[in-house]
């Protein structure tokens, strides 16, 4: 649980500091369930982040103004008309919740002072923000209604009165002494499940670590060090990595269960550790979500490729089988004084072996004309033969293509990357076309990944095949080395050498980096091959990324990137 009552408690902190008589000046809702506060104070233009998602619940401070639809939300509206111009008087925590309030003074239609407060409720699936009136305590909106379909105890609807969320019968950990430590940890199978249990505002992470000090004295005195340290101001955000840089979790305090599991960055402010928890984790769901979507649709494609490559291996098989047709026709013209008409059948003697073939026949037509039907089919069956080989062809080199998005797709980790393997479909025809936005064309100019080897040459790596064709086609001099993996999806890797020759290092480390960026990642000794770039051309009407190229040799590998130990 990235945000409990501990976190929210220096959340508030943070924001008294740096928010308190501050007045806001523009208010934005850049997505349905997203909100910014940007608000003037003594110390400068400050960002005030809000999101109500279920799987972004947080408030924080931000240094960017995000991208906002043309048109705002109800929701926006109704704060711009009542909390334009307002100033902030108090930032509170609702006990020792998940809740924070941001009480401001404005003034109503009629000119006279009014209290209003904004309510954000940081509560997984439950969260909202909503706009109260002070004087009533009733709801004016909320960025989420939640009607008596929804929660029969609890309504979030304009006009309704605004209720807390149901207490737990918790201790407040602000309020916690020495005694109830000692009560709820000593004698314990379980101290940290007690402490979940009784104290409110602790998280499952953040009572292990108070657990783990040991005897009641002890993990009192760690609670009260964690809480010094926010009211002092002296906190270390942290946030944890998994071995792939995505974050798992963040806190205002190191956390014993995730310190030998993860890597740890820390920050110098609450706000610096929830943006770059909330925005790497976000980017990579949104990247997980998005590279899901294309790869089942190019596996969509290739279900069909693949049956149809079924079904034309099962036509050609048949058209070679066609050699009867024409023995039949032969023989049937040999023979016609044999067959009469009306016959279904008329067995011959084949002057190629001897032996006796049965000829079927359709009673409707002469003999004659049957050894002609006979020759027709054969002569169909000979060009069905040409024609399903060149279908294959196609249809191999169709799926060949796919099988490289697909691997791109697999290893995209920026949105923009699969948003230019999606621009990549389109234009290949296996999307439906979508009029780009003004300027997407210059947004998305060929920036291939760079590497510096330790010898200081550059190596280029196409991110998608449209990259790959302009890195190998267009970027590249004749005599700069070409690599790519032997028979594996890959990215065209491109060593820069300025008409120097390579060394034999500066080819392995070249060779590592197109493994690593190919679908043999996860392996070892990967083949690599290699050629100069004068050697690689394309076939006209090939599809984006698909070349040929001679000269080449192979290298075996295992897939490294520069900064890592390289390994022939």
């Amino acid at each position: 649980m990235s945000f409990d009552g501990a976190v929210t408690y220096a959340a508030v902190k943070e924001f008294k500091s740096r928010l308190s008589l501050g007045k806001i000046e523009k208010i934005y809702q850049p997505q349905p369930e997203h909100l910014l506060l940007i608000i003037h104070t003594k110390q400068g233009k400050q960002r005030l982040f809000m999101s109500a998602s279920s799987n972004h619940a947080a408030a924080y401070l931000v240094d960017q103004t995000p991208e906002n639809p043309k048109e705002p939300p109800t929701f926006c509206m109704v704060l711009r008309k009542h909390l334009g111009a307002a100033r902030i008087t108090d930032i509170v925590q609702h006990e020792n919740d998940r809740i924070i309030e941001i009480l401001l003074e404005t003034v109503n239609e009629l000119g006279f002072s009014v209290n209003k407060k904004l309510i954000i409720e940081l509560m997984g699936k439950h969260s909202n923000i909503s706009l109260v009136d002070m004087e009533t305590g009733r709801i004016i909106d909320s960025i989420k209604h939640v009607s008596i379909d929804v929660n029969r105890a609890r309504q979030s609807l304009p006009g309704k009165a605004y209720q807390y969320p149901p207490t737990q019968e918790k201790i407040p950990f602000t309020t916690v002494t020495e005694a109830d430590m000692e009560r709820l940890v000593e004698g314990q199978s379980q101290p940290e499940r007690s402490i979940l249990d009784h104290i409110q505002g602790i998280s499952p992470a953040l009572a292990q670590t108070i657990a783990d000090c040991g005897d009641g004295k002890a993990c009192f005195a760690k609670l009260r060090d964690i809480i010094g340290s926010i009211d002092n101001g002296n906190i270390t955000p942290v946030v944890y990595l998994d071995e792939t840089g995505k974050p798992v979790d963040f806190h205002v305090t190191p956390l014993s269960t995730l310190e030998n599991a993860y890597r740890r960055l820390t920050f110098d402010s609450f706000s610096e550790a929830a943006a770059y928890f909330f925005k790497n984790r976000e980017a990579s769901n949104t990247v997980k979500q998005k590279s899901n979507d294309l790869l089942r649709l190019i596996n969509n494609h290739l279900s069909k490729l693949r049956l149809k490559t079924q079904r034309l291996n099962e036509d050609l098989q048949k058209a070679r089988n066609s050699d009867k047709y024409r023995l039949y026709g032969e023989l049937l013209t040999a023979n016609l004084h044999v067959a009469k008409p009306g016959d279904t059948s008329v067995e011959v003697i084949s002057y190629y072996d001897g032996s006796s073939v049965k000829i079927p026949l359709d009673p409707k037509y002469s003999p004659a004309k049957n050894a002609q039907n006979f020759y027709k089919k054969y002569g169909k069956a000979k060009t069905a033969v040409k024609e399903k080989q060149v279908q294959l062809e196609e249809v191999s080199r169709q799926i060949a293509y796919l099988e490289s998005v697909a691997s791109y797709a697999e290893r995209a980790e920026t949105v923009e990357e699969t948003e230019l393997l999606r621009q990549e479909l389109i234009g290949s025809g296996y999307i439906r076309y979508r009029k780009n936005r003004k300027g997407q064309e210059r947004k998305n100019r060929p920036r291939p990944l760079s590497y510096i080897l330790p010898s200081g040459k550059t190596v280029l790596v196409g991110r998608n095949n449209r990259e790959n064709d302009w890195l190998t086609l267009k970027r590249a001099a004749s005599s700069d080395m070409w690599l790519h993996t032997k028979d594996i999806p890959g990215s065209h890797t491109v060593l820069l050498l300025d008409g120097a020759e390579p060394s034999e290092d500066e080819l392995f480390e070249a060779a590592a980096i197109a493994a690593y960026h190919s679908k043999g990642r996860d392996s070892e000794n990967v083949p690599v091959d290699y050629t100069k770039i004068k050697y690689v051309k394309k076939p006209g009407g090939a599809s984006p990324g698909m070349v040929i190229f001679t000269h080449n040799r192979t290298l075996y590998v295992s897939p490294k990137l520069p900064d890592e130990e390289m390994t022939r």
